[in-house]
């Protein structure tokens, strides 16, 4: 079975979380620029709220890409408890991607809210978070 993860960062949170998933699930983080070479049957998607949704490149991705996308796992920081997942369960959804029921949120850093966030303990939970879930969707 095939894991990739993918993610856009304005400012190096989310790229933080990515990195620690794909450690923990043995694959390699890259940006949404670049695309899916072959089918993956998990993607672990990481987005941050930016003006109460997730970037436009996170949704083209989706579009993109989803005759290669089996399941989309959502993680990704915000600095209010507001979440990407609902805007990409439903783009995934238009597209004929299905997304796992649970997703990975922390809080963010924005300007002087909730500073040095995601932190390590967060990318840790993260880690956690993508290890779960592998086992859940019973990709080996």
């Amino acid at each position: 079975m095939r894991i990739d993860v993918r993610y856009f960062s304005k400012n190096g949170g989310t790229r933080k979380l990515a990195d620690a998933i794909a450690k923990a699930v043995d694959a390699e983080a890259k940006t949404v620029d670049v695309p899916l070479e072959k089918y993956a049957d998990v993607v672990f998607l990481g987005a941050s709220v930016y003006g109460g949704k997730p970037d436009p490149a996170v949704l083209k991705f989706i579009a993109d890409n989803a005759r290669n996308i089996g399941k989309i796992v959502v993680f990704g920081s915000a600095c209010t408890g507001k979440s990407t997942f609902p805007a990409i369960k439903s783009a995934a959804a238009g597209q004929a991607v299905k997304t796992a029921e649970m997703f990975f949120q922390c809080k963010g850093q924005f300007m002087f809210f909730n500073k040095n966030r995601p932190n390590d303990q967060d990318c840790a939970n993260a880690a956690d978070f993508a290890r779960k879930q592998i086992k859940i969707l019973g990709v080996t």
